[in-house]
């Protein structure tokens, strides 16, 4: 072996093993969460030129069809064609770049709900940290999930809100407006949908038990309703109820979930009681006598009076 290579081994032995109990210093944490949202920032900032390029190849079309399936007494239209008015010189632009940086965002959030949670995993156990794939794949697709039906809802919750404006009005809406009214509808709708997912994460993590949970599901359901009701953007009840009711199902869910995963800690918890006691440490056991080691049994009072003598007990000799 060459001298180079000696001396490396050498380097190599003298290095002190890595403790795996280590904590992190306050300026190692700082150091993580910079690369961490870098890489986050840096993943949008891909999704935001995608969503860029994205919008005159369907993206606008797809956010604007359902104002434009609307009936057509509704609609405002000098040629007959479904168009948004932007009233700005610098609005299509602005337009343009917050629909991106919107749908950008939405596209990343695989990977920086990774990073997240990546951040949050070095504090949890090793069992807790199996969950980091689960976590991200159930928070995308509720999401989605939530996107989804909100966009489903939509038509029929804004043809309710313009027809409450009688028939004698007509509607030529604003680029701006109606899509930032869309766009916070999916949102709104999505996030909703994250809810029952955090209550499912602090049950794992051992905040939130299934008890608690079970004492407060009225209150839940009813908080869930009133929230939907406050969260929608169109205020009308068709679209309250749509968020409600699956969100009531995903609680219900989320509370079921919480009752398997107690009962299985409990019966490890059982199993692993005396695994922590070292060998030469006497067990935790109650050496206080039971009832059944201060009073005889029945059978011992029937061999006693068998025992004795029917006219009373026996005398000794003197």
């Amino acid at each position: 072996m060459s001298e180079d290579g000696q001396r490396r081994t050498r380097l190599r032995r003298r290095r002190p093993p890595r403790d795996a109990a280590a904590t992190m210093s306050l300026i190692a944490h700082l150091t993580e969460l910079r690369n961490r949202v870098a890489k986050s920032l840096l993943a949008i900032a891909l999704g935001t030129v995608v969503g860029f390029l994205w919008y005159d190849h369907g993206l606008l079309t797809f956010l604007s069809d359902p104002y434009c399936r609307l009936p057509n007494e509704l609609r405002l239209q000098g040629d007959g064609d479904c168009r948004l008015v932007v009233l700005d010189v610098f609005g299509g632009v602005l337009l343009r770049l917050k629909i991106a940086f919107i749908a950008g965002t939405v596209l990343s959030s695989p990977f920086w709900l990774y990073q997240l949670w990546a951040f949050v995993t070095p504090g949890l156990k090793r069992n807790e940290k199996r969950y980091t794939i689960g976590f991200v794949v159930a928070s995308t697709t509720l999401f989605a999930l939530g996107s989804v039906l909100a966009y489903l809802t939509l038509r029929k919750g804004l043809e309710l809100l313009l027809t409450l404006a009688g028939d004698e009005v007509a509607f030529q809406l604003t680029a701006e407006l109606y899509l930032g009214f869309v766009i916070s509808l999916l949102i709104a709708f999505g996030l909703s949908f994250e809810l029952p997912l955090i209550a499912v994460a602090l049950n794992l993590v051992g905040v939130l038990s299934y008890q608690a949970l079970k004492k407060s599901r009225r209150w839940i359901f009813f908080l869930t309703i009133v929230f939907a009701a406050f969260v929608t953007p169109t205020q009308d009840p068709f679209t309250m109820l749509a968020m409600a009711g699956p969100m009531v199902l995903l609680f219900e869910m989320a509370i079921q979930i919480a009752r398997f995963v107690d009962r299985r800690r409990a019966r490890r918890a059982d199993l692993e009681h005396f695994h922590d006691v070292d060998d030469d440490e006497a067990s935790p056991l109650d050496a206080t006598p039971s009832a059944l080691e201060t009073t005889p049994p029945a059978y011992v009072d029937d061999l006693r009076r068998e025992d004795q003598p029917a006219d009373g007990p026996a005398h000794t000799r003197g």
